[in-house]
């Protein structure tokens, strides 16, 4: 009886999911990828954080994924932009700005090569 409630629950869980992923539309990606590049001109992001901040706006995780993945963003370059924004704020170690940048969501060669353009 036990194993027969949770093949019924697996399989409502993997129908939900299914259903979930169904639901993202050509119009809802859209969005996201406009949304994607409208904050990739205000300032940089990681694609993380990017990601983040559509799920933010009400995106689903899909959508969001979807825009910021096809936002066109060159992500060493947004390391870049995002280290010379840090460095106008306050002063940092090369170190301390590479782990600022991998907590913001950027991989740890985005972070270096973000933070050597920089010039640090």
């Amino acid at each position: 009886m036990r194993t027969r409630a949770l093949v019924a629950v697996v399989v409502a869980a993997l129908l939900l999911a299914t259903t979930t992923v169904a639901a993202a539309s050509p119009i809802s990606r859209a969005q996201a990828v406009r949304k994607a590049k409208e904050y990739l001109q205000f300032t940089a992001f990681s694609l993380q954080g990017l990601v983040e901040q559509l799920k933010f706006e009400g995106f689903s995780t899909s959508d969001a994924t979807y825009g910021a993945s096809h936002a066109g963003a060159d992500w060493n370059r947004e390391a870049a932009a995002k280290a010379k924004e840090y460095l106008k704020m306050e002063a940092f170690s090369h170190s301390g700005l590479v782990q600022q940048l991998e907590f913001e969501g950027f991989t740890p060669a985005q972070a270096e090569f973000g933070v050597r353009a920089a010039g640090l």
